[in-house]
């Protein structure tokens, strides 16, 4: 997995930025992007990036996420629970049910993620995210195109 930004053959639109991250969208496509731009992304700036987000999708009817990990280096967890518990219980609800993740080239970071989401999922057996259409990709083209 690359840590640089390459080069796609879709257009992307920026519709914010955030001391940590950005989102923006693709263009005549129902997807969303949240890149990381930094190591790590304190938990309120997390929360209010994904709350944007869903906002987003009911404005557009966006049915894919892609969050873009490359450049993160911390993993945290809380974060990551409020994200599978809270956050995509309401995406579904909303038509928000594909997610591509591109995770950083660190060994130790894709542990922690499949170690976390696992956690996660043994404790929420029901939750809606175990149903949604989660893939890694390894670079941002493919997870568009995904």
């Amino acid at each position: 997995m690359s840590n640089t930004k390459e080069n796609i053959t879709d257009k992307l639109e920026l519709i914010h930025t955030h001391e940590h991250a950005t989102i923006e969208k693709v263009e005549g496509k129902p997807i969303a992007i949240v890149t990381a731009t930094s190591t790590y992304i304190p938990i309120e700036e997390f929360q209010s990036i994904f709350k944007r987000i869903g906002d987003l999708v009911e404005k557009h009817q966006l049915t894919k996420l892609i969050f873009d990990k490359r450049a993160l280096t911390v993993f945290h967890q809380p974060s990551m629970e409020w994200y599978f518990t809270e956050w995509k219980e309401k995406m579904w609800d909303k038509g928000l049910k594909t997610h591509r993740k591109i995770l950083p080239d660190n060994k130790v970071f894709q542990q922690s993620v499949k170690i976390g989401r696992e956690k996660i999922k043994n404790e929420n057996p029901n939750l809606k995210f175990n149903q949604m259409d989660i893939q890694y990709k390894d670079d941002l083209q493919s997870a568009i195109d995904s």
